[in-house]
């Protein structure tokens, strides 16, 4: 059996990263880029993508901003179409887009409810489907990664309801279509983020910046490893999860937050 000279090389691979604009997306497209893969950055601000994607030149990769916003019905299908055209192919695909109002249960509006499933796990199921359909077509294979939490297993604090239901649903979503399509060659896995410092969880209407700072000094006296986490340790998982290393692995979910679920 033929083994890779480096098996977490994934040079020469066309991904796309939806919400690759800031935070963890932006991480994880930073280290793909840096290792060689072809990037198409997807998110719904078209300013911060493009400037996301600008500052990305430079790297072994190359990288291309697509304004989207994958709630939307074709949002999938739009996705993989610019892929091939800019790269020539699909090779990964990271579902990283999500949103996280922090909203009690008892105060939530049907609305609200509705947008946070449509993003963070109608949007990743319906671009998945559209990029296993272009990877079921060009016959080799692929990968498709999801950015799920530690709440699709555990939930954090009051208010997340929405959006546990919604990452509990991206945890079981990734195991059953993982099923679906592993007779094509198409691993479906998934990362679970504890506390990431990033820009959209410092930023939260409906709190100052001295009660999130509170909340996050709070969890962090919670994780064994003494810190919050940083978009580079998601990312990292990533690269992992896309390359050689992980052809066996698929229908899994590794969790990265510093031991946090250890207590």
């Amino acid at each position: 059996m033929k083994t890779a000279n480096n098996p977490f090389d994934i040079s020469g691979k066309s991904s796309i990263i939806t919400g690759g604009a800031m935070g963890i997306g932006f991480g994880i497209a930073r280290r793909f880029v840096q290792a060689g893969a072809n990037v198409l950055v997807a998110d719904i601000d078209r300013k911060v993508v493009e400037a996301t994607a600008d500052s990305l030149q430079g790297n072994p990769g190359k990288a291309v901003a697509m304004q989207i916003d994958v709630s939307q019905n074709d949002a999938g299908d739009k996705m993989v179409e610019r892929c091939v055209d800019e790269f020539g192919s699909l090779d990964i695909l990271l579902n990283n887009a999500g949103i996280f109002p922090s909203v009690p249960m008892l105060e939530m509006e049907p609305a609200l409810f509705d947008k946070v499933i449509a993003v963070n796990l109608r949007g990743l199921a319906f671009a998945s489907k559209a990029a296993a359909a272009q990877m079921i077509k060009q016959g080799r294979g692929g990968r498709i990664i999801n950015i799920a939490s530690i709440d699709s297993i555990h939930p954090s604090m009051v208010g997340l309801a929405a959006y546990d239901a919604s990452k509990g649903g991206v945890a079981m979503f990734t195991k059953n279509f993982a099923l679906e399509v592993a007779p094509y060659n198409i691993q479906v896995n998934a990362i679970a983020p504890g506390a990431i410092i990033t820009e959209g969880a410092g930023r939260q209407d409906d709190k100052t910046e001295e009660e999130i700072k509170q909340i996050f000094d709070e969890f962090t006296k919670m994780i064994p490893l003494g810190r919050a986490g940083e978009p580079d340790d998601i990312a990292k998982a990533a690269v992992f999860l896309a390359s050689p290393a992980a052809d066996y692995i698929t229908g899994e979910m590794i969790v990265v937050d510093g031991g946090r679920l250890l207590k």
